[in-house]
């Protein structure tokens, strides 16, 4: 792995007699877009306000590169950029004035122009932050983590309440934040996302860590089946498909065949067919996903 530039060792946040983080530990790689992934109430975002400096643990260590964010949170804030899940500002305030108050902060800031042109709010300098929507807004709070030009940038749930079109723009936009050479950490609980964007993934459920790993090496680890649907050319035999070490279910309804296995069981039922001269028409296969993951590891059900 390429150097670490946030780690974080045995954290653990109390509320009163409430554990929010219990022993949470993870690396984070210059460079990569890390992913914090765990339902609503995990303790994803006391973990990110911990590791940014907003509040201070109860426990454990915490470095981002190589500043304590509770002794050198001056420091830390000329090189971390963040957006936060509840960050707003104040309604009447433009989006140029925002950019203005903010690069006021910083003695090198980015050419905040320039940042508006590239997220599409170049013609909003004027719109007041009340009046813009909701993809306007987190595309501002980018801009504003973005503004000091930092090395890393913390995103908190950034897609939360999105339409599917301008969530996907956003992903656009994460993706070309790590392509300019910054270090994302990314807490989300959606699916589809992580498995867009992430490298690397810490899982989080009731406030630990359950694992940390790529998504396709979350899926892997609970080889969750794969399904394979299909109308046979004319009829197979249950025996047939159930005498492959791939396949562990068959069923059959209406002239469809559905299939349950893991492994490469694709390749092994349709070479099992093709023997056959049999024609597997209207294929589909369900892959295990990251979602399968999400349940299997913690419980619970993933948006």
């Amino acid at each position: 792995m390429d150097m670490a530039v946030i780690e974080v060792n045995g954290l653990l946040k109390r509320y009163g007699a409430q554990v929010a983080v219990d022993d949470v530990s993870f690396t984070v790689a210059e460079g990569e877009i890390f992913g914090v992934l765990g339902p609503n109430g995990a303790g994803k975002t006391t973990t990110v306000d911990c590791i940014t400096g907003l509040r201070v643990p109860d426990r454990g260590t915490i470095e981002v590169l190589g500043l304590d964010p509770r002794r050198d949170g001056d420091t830390l804030r000329r090189v971390l950029g963040v957006q936060l899940q509840h960050g707003r500002l104040p309604e009447r305030m433009t989006v140029g004035e925002a950019v203005a108050l903010y690069a006021s902060f910083y003695t090198d800031p980015a050419d905040g122009d320039a940042l508006l042109e590239r997220l599409g709010l170049d013609r909003m300098r004027a719109t007041r932050f009340g009046a813009l929507s909701g993809g306007q807004q987190q595309r501002l709070a980018i801009v504003l983590a973005l503004i000091g030009r930092p090395r890393i940038a913390v995103l908190d749930e950034l897609t939360t309440g999105l339409d599917p079109q301008s969530r996907r723009n956003t992903w656009e936009l994460v993706e070309q934040i790590r392509a300019d050479g910054v270090t994302v950490l990314l807490v989300t609980h959606f699916m589809e996302e992580a498995e867009r964007l992430c490298d690397r993934l810490a899982l989080i459920d009731a406030g630990r860590v359950v694992a940390i790993d790529t998504p396709d090496g979350l899926v892997e680890r609970v080889r969750a089946p794969q399904v394979i649907r299909f109308r046979p050319s004319e009829p197979v035999p249950d025996a047939v498909l159930l005498a492959l070490p791939e396949v562990a279910a068959v069923t059959q309804h209406q002239g469809c065949v559905e299939v349950t296995g893991t492994g490469d069981v694709l390749a092994a039922v349709t070479t099992a067919l093709a023997q056959r001269r049999i024609v597997a028409a209207e294929l589909r296969i369900t892959q295990p996903r990251l979602d399968d993951a999400f349940v299997a590891l913690t419980g619970e059900t993933g948006r």
